[in-house]
């Protein structure tokens, strides 16, 4: 049986025709229609930076094969075709071992490796220093080491694509030169680099800036300081987490005007994410509160934040309800602006090679997902 869909790109405008048989993607093309219709159709979201999802943890062994399916039936559902299990800071040992257990299962089951873009390795090669360094254990945190990441590399089968490291170790500008030349993404994160560390870092290939504005010291110099300096560098894309608690409205708008297209929204979610509301224990930092907002806080502690627990779809929508940006811009920064990091390419929604794609409504500034396509099939 086909199915012809008629809806709007979100990102050009344009009208759009599909055509589905049987919950495959047969045809889709750009048609001169000017009728109104109610319906959105944009690239499939892509998560940079996710630690959990629904009560998964990718830093808890043993990661089980239907946990992890469960993270993608969850995302889907929000709109998420791609997703980097980001892997922090802990001993070595354990690194390996959740890398090793990723890895295996991508290897088994042909859903979760479509699903996988790559890993996030965000640490052990961050600042030590209190404010910078966030929930990372100090004692597992060490300098860029190129021989202990080829063993993080060889346990991942060669899946880490992207490593946060703080420029500020002396041999930085050297770790990140070998890892571009092994096409491996460096973001900056953790740190409490000096301007002239982070120029070294970015001329020696750095390419983006991990969650901008969080994961640095309270308090810092007025004008010369890592937060102005990453804004300033053109050659940085960043990634923001907005889900209306890590970042102020203000600094958001001033980050995606100064970014334009190299702004990526992450939703650096925990296992919380997804859960219902209540009082829950965690391995990092102990008891923490989930409020019906998202929020999320220390149970002794209200006022600090324990981690992000929203998708990568509430970070659009708050940036449409708080009119921070467009459909999009808002869309763009979650799909096309993330793509072209990874890929070095843009997203073109009129080819039908394996197309990632959403369709959705728009109502009060808030989107609910209708169908998500994955690599051409009806996923949901």
């Amino acid at each position: 049986m086909k199915e012809t869909i008629s809806c709007i790109d979100c990102i050009t405008n344009e009208c759009v025709q599909l055509e589905l048989e049987e919950a495959t993607l047969i045809s889709k093309r750009y048609v001169n229609d000017s009728r109104a219709t109610p319906l959105y159709l944009g690239p499939g979201l892509v998560d940079l930076q996710i630690n959990g999802y629904a009560g998964i943890d990718f830093n808890t062994l043993p990661i089980e094969e239907s946990g992890f399916l469960s993270i993608i039936d969850a995302l889907v559902k929000e709109g998420v075709t791609s997703f980097f299990p980001t892997v922090i800071t802990n001993s070595s040992d354990n690194i390996i071992a959740l890398l090793e257990n990723i890895d295996a299962l991508c290897e088994q089951n042909a859903l979760i490796a479509n699903f996988v873009g790559g890993i996030h390795l965000e640490g052990p090669f961050l600042s030590p220093e209190d404010g910078a360094r966030g929930a990372h254990e100090r004692k597992h945190i060490t300098a860029p080491d190129w021989d202990l990441f080829q063993m993080f590399r060889k346990a991942s089968n060669n899946r880490i694509k992207i490593v946060t490291i703080s420029p500020e170790w002396e041999n930085a500008p050297a770790f990140t030169e070998r890892c571009v030349q092994e096409n491996i993404i460096v973001a900056l994160g953790h740190t409490v680099a000096s301007p002239e560390q982070i120029k070294a870092a970015i001329d020696a290939g750095a390419k983006l800036s991990t969650h901008l504005g969080n994961g640095a010291p309270l308090m810092l110099p007025r004008n010369s300081n890592m937060i102005f300096e990453q804004l300033a560098s053109d050659e940085l894309a960043t990634s923001l987490i907005a889900d209306g608690f890590h970042l102020p409205d203000s600094f958001l708008k001033v980050a995606i005007r100064m970014k334009q297209d190299r702004a990526i929204l992450v939703s650096d979610s925990t296992m919380f994410a997804g859960m219902d509301p209540g009082t829950y224990d965690s391995h990092i930092g102990g008891k923490v509160v989930l409020e019906a907002d998202k929020r999320l806080s220390m149970f002794n502690h209200r006022n600090l934040l324990a981690g992000a627990a929203v998708s990568l779809l509430d970070c659009v929508n708050h940036l449409l309800k708080r009119g921070i940006a467009d459909l999009s811009q808002a869309w763009s920064m979650a799909s096309v602006n993330a793509n072209r990091l990874i890929q070095d390419d843009e997203v073109h929604l009129t080819t039908l090679e394996n197309p990632d794609l959403v369709l959705f409504t728009v109502e009060n500034d808030n989107i609910t997902i209708l169908r998500v396509i994955k690599n051409g099939k009806v996923v949901y």
